[in-house]
């Protein structure tokens, strides 16, 4: 039963795959070049021999090598603001760590540091919490009652004004029930949610709902999910601008967390494959991921840990799915998990994964722009954070990579030279919470799952996830699927 579960049907055509993150050539070596050269922060002459031989046998440049490991220890410099060590070159001596009076006035000097750093971001915090700007619309209100009108497209704004709103629900639900079955089937199944169904609508529900999960015979195009999936605040060019930059960073994290000791270790033998695994969580992931036009990550189940799913870093990145992902779900629920989760690993979101702070995402994102255009007007203060990023990207980057970023930039003045990335970084997740939504089928799912992960806002993000579910969206998304209920009921 478990292995026919998320099993797709012999008629599912799986398109191309596309949204990851990208690892070029270098990234793909990555660990076997430098993992354990890195591990105590310092290259002895040994490990330069080593490196230089399987640089050799891999048929890398020795420079590129070179400028990959410089890079690396930029980012660790950028990511936490200390100069480290020069890692010696061959035949070099490692100079002796410094007396202890010496330690104790860098100590100090480090903490005094902090402490400014801290008194920054506290007035930084301050600063943005008194520009946060408040959007005001009533152009969609109407003088007419949504219980008055008939055209869904009338409608259809009331919804999307009050989703819990039962009279508009109501209405969208009376107003396609002949020409729209699908969206009407899921108005009735937005009523039952909302504990406010009818005889009828729980019929005409009932009629139409899968049994079990939904059965897609195709998987998402990337067209479509930039035009349905993508929550509508969600800035495009933002992402694409971060997708670019992505690789280098991530290779920067892993360094950082090794440095640091704190590189999650997983077990070789918890790798599970989807294909065959007998995981239930697993093989969601697997069905999810061709869905969704993904591939995806590795496996690794981890009964002791009391999580759901997390992404682990590492070249590639992988997910580690705890125990409350392992027992106790649902199918609903794990393919909401599932996809919400993948979603996250897109190329033009995964930085958010990395770093979820805002202020590191904007520390981010200008360096990028200074990559494409060094000369790019920057106060002083803000060019001294960037441009330690910069420098560890800037090596990593192939030129079809630094291609793409100018033409990104250029795209970026045109449009104004704007963007909000708390808007950004806020739709970016609620387009992850429209996969799961999409996958599941089942806004109960959605809920028990925002409640799983102690979500902030769950209501205000279940009210998006009713719009988005009674959308011309939604309604595409699904056509392309393959799950839209269209038979009309008999």
């Amino acid at each position: 039963m478990t292995q026919d579960l998320f099993q797709h049907p012999g008629n599912f055509e799986q398109g191309e795959l596309t949204g990851n993150v990208r690892l070029g050539k270098f990234e793909a070596h990555y660990e076997e070049l430098f993992a354990e050269a890195l591990e105590d922060g310092v290259i002895t002459s040994e490990e330069r021999a080593r490196l230089e031989r399987a640089a050799d046998s891999f048929g890398l440049d020795r420079e590129r090598v070179l400028s990959l490991e410089k890079a690396l220890l930029a980012a660790w410099e950028a990511r936490h603001r200390i100069a480290i060590n020069e890692v010696p070159g061959q035949g070099e001596e490692v100079s002796a760590p410094p007396a202890a009076g010496a330690s104790a006035e860098v100590l100090q000097a480090r903490v005094a540091e902090l402490e400014a750093r801290v008194r920054f971001l506290e007035a930084e915090l301050a600063d943005a919490r008194s520009h946060i700007p408040v959007d005001v619309d009533f152009s969609e209100l109407r003088e007419s009652t949504a219980i008055e009108a008939t055209d869904p497209e009338e409608i259809f704004p009331r919804v999307r004004q009050d989703p819990r709103d039962i009279t508009s629900v109501r209405a969208l639900f009376r107003a396609t029930r002949v020409t729209d079955p699908d969206r009407a089937y899921r108005a009735a199944r937005v009523l039952g949610f909302l504990g406010a169904q009818s005889e009828e609508e729980a019929a005409f529900a009932k009629a139409r709902e899968p049994d079990g999960l939904p059965k897609p015979t195709a998987s998402l195009t990337a067209e479509a999910w930039r035009r349905n999936l993508f929550h509508p605040d969600e800035e495009v060019l933002t992402g694409d601008i971060f997708a670019v930059i992505t690789s280098p960073v991530l290779l920067g994290r892993v360094t950082a967390l090794r440095r640091q000791n704190a590189l999650p270790k997983l077990e070789p033998s918890a790798l599970q494959d989807p294909q065959t695994s007998t995981v239930q969580a697993v093989r969601c992931f697997g069905w999810s991921a061709s869905i969704l036009g993904m591939r995806p990550p590795p496996l690794y189940v981890d009964p002791t840990w009391e999580g759901v799913a997390e992404m682990v870093p590492g070249v590639p990145p992988a997910t580690r799915l705890g125990r409350r992902a392992l027992s106790g779900r649902s199918p609903t629920e794990l393919a909401f998990i599932a996809a919400r989760h993948l979603a996250s690993y897109r190329e033009d979101h995964f930085i958010r994964l990395l770093f979820p702070s805002i202020p590191d995402l904007e520390d981010i994102f200008l360096a990028a722009l200074t990559l494409s255009q060094p000369q790019i007007p920057l106060s002083e203060q803000v060019r001294k954070r960037a441009e330690p990023i910069a420098a560890a990207i800037d090596p990593l980057l192939d030129p079809s990579q630094r291609d793409r970023l100018r033409g990104h930039f250029l795209r970026f003045i045109e449009e104004g030279g704007r963007t909000n990335l708390q808007r950004w970084a806020t739709a970016a997740d609620l387009t992850a919470l429209r996969a799961g939504l999409l996958l599941s089928d089942d806004l109960g799912a959605a809920q028990r799952v925002l409640g799983l992960y102690g979500e902030i806002e769950a209501d205000a993000k279940l009210d998006d996830l009713i719009v988005f579910y009674l959308s011309d969206r939604c309604s595409r998304l699904r056509r392309q699927i393959g799950t839209a209920q269209d038979q009309a009921a008999s």
